[in-house]
């Protein structure tokens, strides 16, 4: 693979990770957003929030970054470098809703770090 393919495939999997992550925190906002009890106007009330909209706006321009991603990576690569997005949402779900990282938790995040690190390597 050349340098600017390199630097290419780098880029579009940050995009990847920043796209999927805002999607999954957004999805997550839509619903902690919803308080009603009744379902379909739970559902009705989340969709009249941006939350869901961005999203959903977000899965789809991650559906695109990801095909432009796996046209350049080997699908077994791209998607172990794809399980780094486990990781981000996971911490990002700790600072920006209080969600508790147990031990368990903390230690998958860290063999996935270490699993996306050795895929990583050259």
């Amino acid at each position: 693979m050349s340098a600017p393919a390199g630097w290419l495939v780098a880029l579009l999997w940050a995009l990847n990770v920043v796209v999927d992550t805002a999607g999954q925190l957004a999805f997550k906002a839509a619903a902690h957003d919803a308080h009603e009890s009744d379902g379909l106007q739970r559902w009705r009330h989340m969709a009249s929030r941006p939350w869901l909209w961005l999203g959903i706006g977000c899965y789809i321009a991650e559906f695109l970054v990801w095909l432009a991603f796996l046209s350049l990576v080997p699908l077994s690569e791209g998607v172990l470098l794809g399980s780094i997005n486990i990781v981000v949402v996971m911490l990002a779900g700790r600072v920006l809703f209080g969600e508790r990282l147990s031990r368990m938790r903390t230690a998958g995040i860290l063999l996935i770090a270490t699993g996306v690190a050795l895929v990583g390597l050259p």
